[in-house]
């Protein structure tokens, strides 16, 4: 049983309210269609689960949700929230538009809520530094420069050291950088997207150490679908607006399929980038799509995961949900220094002498 978030690697926390499925604080569920997901709660992504035991949970998610009168709901979805505090989201038969908005708007809302909140944050900080700070006497004057290339290097620090990894066609992990994010690129060639993604190759067996040359891998097709669902969080750290979300489940619908919506979005990144102004290494950047149109294929790498394992194959989502638990494993060592690797390892040999 999986517990950690497919797309965020953070835990999805537990409940004791549904026995069968004890993962998770918010579970959506559509009983007609025998799906269940779980719902994180830190970046609003659905986790679709592949397990065996999925029935036995939405048959009790369906009394729980029948049984308790907090809840709000529409025509063909619902929300209630359990005295456990797990809150269940029962899915009918809604319209793309109105399942988009469940499923996209929450996330894509608080995280354009999150990033104006620090931004504005940040901001009053530095300036209750600038102008209080040498009057209240808790820096002088020349430190404030200081202060903010201290925090500039530690953002720039945290970027460098935060790995993204992404399922290549052979299936082995392919590992990038969050400051490499903005070097990756969708174009077409041969009338085919192509994503091309910056990637650091692992040297040695310690988790830290990667090359710093950057290789560029080329995918295409369904694999370069998966890791666009990697990477676009991140790079729509900003989410959107309700407007941005309308927009982009708009563009779902006009395309045929996500290929065509990948591949739409290539020629609208070429013309993006255009411009006289940008160089040839910042032409066809991802990064130069609107925002509605990142967010569509946000959407679509998520739904085309979904479709693909509810045809049976299973093993990609398996596939992908391991990779996020190695992911999140390497993200809670991340800055833990060698020494003290080293200091539980001697003290687990101790122990294990001891026992024989």
């Amino acid at each position: 049983m999986y517990s950690t978030c497919l797309f965020c690697n953070e835990s999805l926390g537990t409940n004791e309210a549904i026995e069968h499925f004890p993962v998770g604080r918010r579970l959506a569920f559509d009983a007609g269609k025998g799906r269940l997901w779980v719902v994180c709660r830190r970046c609003e992504r659905w986790n679709l689960t592949p397990l065996e035991e999925r029935w036995e949970a939405i048959e009790a998610c369906e009394r729980e949700f029948r049984a308790t009168k907090l809840r709000v709901s529409t025509d063909e979805i619902g929300l209630a929230r359990l005295k456990e505090g797990l809150e269940l989201v029962r899915i009918g038969a809604p319209q793309r538009p109105e399942m988009a908005a469940w499923r996209y708007g929450d996330q894509f809302g608080r995280r354009r809520r999150r990033y104006y909140a620090l931004a504005a944050g940040g901001v009053a900080v530095l300036g209750t530094v600038i102008v209080a700070g040498p009057g209240l006497g808790l820096v002088s004057a020349g430190a404030v420069q200081p202060l903010i290339q201290l925090a500039n290097a530690g953002r720039a620090a945290y970027r460098s050291r935060k790995v993204i990894g992404v399922t290549g066609p052979d299936g082995a992990t392919l590992p990038t950088r969050l400051e490499d994010l903005d070097r990756v690129r969708l174009s077409v060639e041969q009338d085919a997207f192509v994503l091309h993604m910056p990637v650091r190759r692992k040297q040695g067996t310690a988790w830290w150490r990667y090359d710093n040359q950057r290789t560029m891998v080329d995918l295409t097709g369904e694999p370069a679908i998966r890791a666009a669902g990697a990477l676009l969080p991140h790079l729509n750290r900003q989410g959107g607006s309700a407007r941005d979300v309308q927009r982009a489940v708009e563009y779902l619908e006009e395309a045929e399929s996500p290929d065509k919506l990948f591949h739409a979005a290539a020629v609208a990144v070429r013309k993006a980038s255009a411009d006289t102004l940008f160089t040839p290494r910042q032409r066809d950047l991802l990064k130069h799509l609107p925002t509605a149109g990142r967010l569509a294929l946000e959407m679509a790498s998520h739904e085309e995961t979904e479709r693909r394992a509810l045809e049976g194959e299973l093993h990609i989502l398996e596939a992908a949900w391991r990779d996020a638990e190695e992911i999140a494993g390497i993200a809670d060592n991340l800055f833990v220094p060698e020494s003290v690797e080293s200091e539980l390892a001697r003290l687990k040999r101790e122990r294990d002498e001891g026992r024989a």
